[in-house]
């Protein structure tokens, strides 16, 4: 039963994480997929269009992520298959921030390039991964080792 109780725990805690980042994500998706229907988006360079292209598809990528542990869990409920559903959940977590990092990344570059020229961009979209390595990759690691000893 303790086993049970730590994985009841665990995927609570997974969907409680997976509950925050599905709305960011979820609006990220839907402001990304009006922008053609504005009248700028005409005025945006072919390098620029691949960079939309880009980020939303990263935003659907990260929406599939982030929600795929929720249909796992509903084909599978009654299986008894917890163990699965926590390690394929978290997988599926990490993978969504990571494709998430990238596709807002991906925004900044896309809005810094249109509003401030191609260089502005590249250093913005740049500066924002480097963040998300930092605070959601380095600093988690550098704790846990921390924790660990």
């Amino acid at each position: 039963m303790v086993e049970e109780d730590r994985l009841r725990r665990n995927w609570d805690d997974l969907l409680q994480e997976l509950r925050v980042s599905q709305a960011g994500v979820q609006i990220l998706t839907g402001f990304l997929l009006t922008v053609p229907f504005t009248n700028r988006f005409e005025e945006l360079t072919a390098p620029q269009e691949w960079i939309y292209a880009v980020a939303v598809v990263g935003s659907v990528i990260t929406t599939s992520l982030v929600v795929a542990p929720v249909a796992f869990h509903r084909l599978l409920f009654r299986e008894n298959a917890r163990p699965w559903l926590v390690a394929a959940g978290n997988r599926c977590a990490q993978a969504g921030l990571i494709a998430l990092a990238l596709t807002v990344s991906a925004v900044l570059v896309l809005v810094f390039d249109v509003v401030f020229g191609d260089l502005a961009g590249l250093l913005v979209g740049a500066s924002a991964l480097a963040l998300f390595g930092l605070l959601w990759g380095a600093v988690p690691a550098l704790l846990g080792r921390r924790h660990r000893r």
